[in-house]
C-alpha cells in the first residue's frame, strides 16, 4: 500500500499543478493542517531536482504567509476558532503555562518550531494570542522556514539519486519514523 501511495505522490510531484499544491499545503500547514509540507516537497524535488530551489522558495513563502494566518487566528479569532484548534491537538490544558514562558522568549519558540517537525501551527496561533511583536514573528519565521526547506531541498539536490534509492528501499521504516517524529513533536508540546 505504501509503495502505491509513494508512486502516486511521485507521479503527482511531476504534475504541472504540483507547485500550486505545494504552496497550498505549506500555507494551510502553518495554521490548520497536521501534515508537514515536507511530504510534498521531498517527492517534488526527487521528481524534478533542477527545480529544488524554486520548490524550497515556494514552500518557505507559503509557510510564512500561512503562519500569518495562524497569528491572525490567535490575535483575533482565538476565542471563536483558535481554541478549537488547540483542543483538537490537545494543547489547551498546557496553554496557560506555555504562555508565561512564551512571553520571555517568543522568537526562540517561533524559530525552533519553524525548523523542526514540532507543530508550527501551535506556535503561530500562540504568537497571535500573546501578541508577539509581528516583525519579530515574521523574521523568525522567514529565517527558520527558509533554513528548513532549503536544507531539505539542498540535500535532495546534491544527493538525490542515492536518497531516492534509499527511500524506495526503506519506505515502510521511513514512514514509521516520520510519523513518530511528528507524534514526538506533539508530545513535546503537550508536556512543555
Amino acid at each position: 500500500m505504501l509503495k502505491g501511495l509513494y508512486n502516486w505522490v511521485m507521479k503527482m510531484a511531476a504534475h504541472r499543478n504540483a507547485t500550486g499544491v505545494l504552496a497550498i499545503v505549506s500555507f494551510v500547514e502553518s495554521s490548520l493542517f497536521p501534515i508537514p509540507p515536507d511530504a510534498f516537497l521531498i517527492p517534488m524535488v526527487l521528481a524534478k531536482r533542477e527545480r529544488a530551489w524554486w520548490y524550497a522558495f515556494v514552500c518557505s513563502v507559503a509557510s510564512v504567509l500561512g503562519g500569518l494566518l495562524g497569528y491572525f487566528i490567535g490575535a483575533v479569532l482565538f476565542d471563536t476558532f483558535g481554541r478549537q484548534i488547540l483542543d483538537f491537538y490537545g494543547f489547551q490544558s498546557h496553554f496557560e503555562e506555555f504562555s508565561t514562558n512564551y512571553t520571555k522568549n517568543g522568537w526562540l519558540y517561533v524559530f525552533g518550531a519553524g525548523l523542526t517537525p514540532f507543530p508550527y501551527k501551535v506556535i503561530t496561533i500562540a504568537s497571535g494570542v500573546i501578541g508577539l511583536a509581528l516583525p519579530v514573528f515574521i523574521a523568525a519565521s522567514v529565517v527558520a522556514r527558509s533554513i528548513r526547506f532549503f536544507a531539505v531541498a539542498g540535500l535532495l539536490y546534491f544527493f538525490g539519486p542515492p536518497i531516492k534509492v534509499f527511500i524506495e528501499k526503506y519506505l515502510g521504516l521511513l514512514t514509521i519514523a516520520f510519523f513518530l517524529m511528528v507524534a514526538a513533536g506533539f508530545y513535546v508540546v503537550k508536556f512543555m
